[in-house]
């Protein structure tokens, strides 16, 4: 995932310090029912899109801006999914985040998926009963995107 400019100058005053932040993912459906991916560049797996919100950029904006430019999908967020504290992260540069994850369903409504940015190897669209090796964290929020109920919140019981 590249840094973004903002986190650059930020980590020039504060080093490796932990730095908490919003980030958005985002779990893409086309008209077939398909999961738009990405395989990461960072780890080389498949996973749902997301990123860093820039300053005073709303989470929609992201995953709509986010999700073009990683595979040229154009997407309207349709609802939030879950929000959620992630377990603090440790770079191999030494940085440390942690993230405020807040994962959008999007509907696709234009573009051909296509490697756009130097974040993803791959991009492509799955069948559910066809989906690649993924970590957790992409297998859940595809699970919670399929349900129509509420949002998800993590550490409280959905009644």
């Amino acid at each position: 995932m590249a840094t973004p400019d903002f986190i650059r100058d930020i980590r020039a005053d504060i080093g490796h310090q932990l730095l908490w932040l919003p980030g958005v993912s985002a779990v893409v459906f086309d008209d077939r029912g398909r999961v738009l991916l990405g395989r990461r560049a960072d780890s080389g797996m498949w996973s749902i899109i997301g990123g860093i919100p820039e300053p005073g950029e709303q989470p929609a904006e992201t995953a709509v801006r986010e999700v073009f430019e990683e595979t040229a999908v154009h997407v309207v967020p349709e609802r939030v999914i879950l929000v959620e504290a992630l377990q603090r992260v440790r770079y191999p540069n030494g940085d440390e985040c942690q993230f405020m994850d807040i994962s959008l369903r999007c509907r696709a409504v234009g573009g051909t998926a296509v490697v756009n940015d130097d974040e993803s190897l791959e991009v492509g669209w799955f069948a559910l009963d066809a989906l690649p090796e993924m970590e957790e964290f992409a297998v859940a929020r595809i699970k919670m995107a399929l349900d129509d109920g509420p949002a998800w919140f993590a550490g409280i019981e959905r009644a």
